[in-house]
């Protein structure tokens, strides 16, 4: 009579194979817990098993902190709300203002300086961590299999020394099938048991390489990212002010071209001594209401109308009080970087 197929290649033989396997488990466990049966320990390999476990939730831990990272560099979240708030910021800039280009440009990089980081997170970093952990559930997998492996060898060994004991007519028989038995768990045990015996070891001493190379990326990227924006920001702060001053220039015309105030120029005022106390300066614009004569190399020099913006020290330490850094609107508008930077008595002028 034809053996019943229950599919996926399972037979009525082999699940009551199955079944008898998991009884006979379950019967050895309950006799080496009372003490009737004797059990294969070993504490090196126990102690490895402990430290695979608390590997796998650590890495886990970490893979996921990785991707909540991710999602938070991604389009759905601060990419999302960066990119949002600057095209708000292109929005508003009028096409015939002057410095649409840069405008443009700004808006460009600061996207693409977003994509870039989520793109090297994802290629550097997360791949990795996955590869890393995918490793995992397999070993975990043997370490149960060998569990199993284990109470069958120490079942085997049990049954035979149980067989010597026994005197029947057919007791030489059964000797010989329970060392047969014996023979075949005490090798399937070893394959697995050696197997793991020199992986979790490497895999647990393998940790501390993985985690400072990976890391270590994970910071030069971030670091590398933050230079990059801090850049773009930057730039975000000047069109800011250019905005200011189109939207002047709009309202009021040229500055250059707008009458001081009623009743004719205030008196010229004296430049400030150059004395040297420490003052924070906030970009703004100003424009000139008297011809200033540089007296000094590192001065700016101005005529009345000229509108200059006014730009921070490198160093607040060396800006004397009275004093501002600056460079002409007009310089900046035709030179940008390289337009000339000096310093001009504040009282000559007043802020747009």
């Amino acid at each position: 009579m034809a053996e019943l197929n229950l599919g996926k290649g399972l037979t009525a033989g082999k699940v009551a194979s199955n079944v008898q396997k998991k009884l006979t488990r379950a019967q050895e466990k309950v006799l080496q817990k009372l003490g009737k049966a004797d059990e294969t320990k070993d504490v090196a390999f126990e102690e490895g098993v402990i430290n695979f476990n608390k590997q796998y939730v650590s890495e886990t831990r970490r893979t996921q902190a990785l991707k909540s990272l991710l999602l938070h560099t991604s389009g759905t979240a601060m990419h999302e709300s960066s990119k949002n708030l600057q095209e708000c910021l292109g929005d508003m800039y009028e096409p015939e203002w002057y410095g649409k280009n840069d405008v443009d440009s700004i808006l460009e990089d600061s996207d693409v300086l977003w994509t870039d980081y989520h793109q090297k997170l994802v290629d550097h970093a997360l791949i990795s961590m996955d590869t890393y952990l995918g490793q995992f559930p397999d070993i975990k997998a043997r370490i149960a299999k060998r569990d199993r492996k284990l109470v069958d060898y120490d079942s085997a060994r049990h049954n035979y020394a149980t067989t010597h004991k026994v005197k029947k007519k057919d007791g030489a028989i059964k000797i010989t099938k329970a060392e047969e038995e014996l023979e075949r768990a005490q090798k399937v045990f070893e394959e697995i048991n050696i197997d793991l015996q020199e992986e979790l070891p490497s895999l647990w001493n393998s940790r501390v390489g993985f985690y400072v190379s990976t890391f270590q990326s994970l910071a030069g990227f971030e670091e590398k990212f933050h230079k990059e924006i801090s850049r773009v920001s930057g730039l975000d702060n000047t069109l800011t002010h250019i905005i200011r001053w189109n939207m002047l220039t709009t309202q009021i015309g040229e500055p250059s071209n707008h009458t001081l105030r009623p009743g004719g120029p205030p008196p010229i005022p004296k430049s400030p001594s150059k004395v040297h106390t420490p003052v924070v300066v906030v970009s703004d614009f100003v424009q000139v209401m008297h011809d200033y004569a540089a007296n000094d190399t590192d001065e700016l020099e101005m005529k009345v109308g000229d509108v200059v913006l006014v730009i921070t020290f490198d160093n607040p330490d060396e800006q004397d009080d009275g004093w501002l850094m600056g460079v002409k609107l007009e310089d900046w508008q035709q030179n940008k970087e390289n337009a000339t930077k000096g310093v001009f008595p504040e009282n000559f002028t007043q802020r747009l």
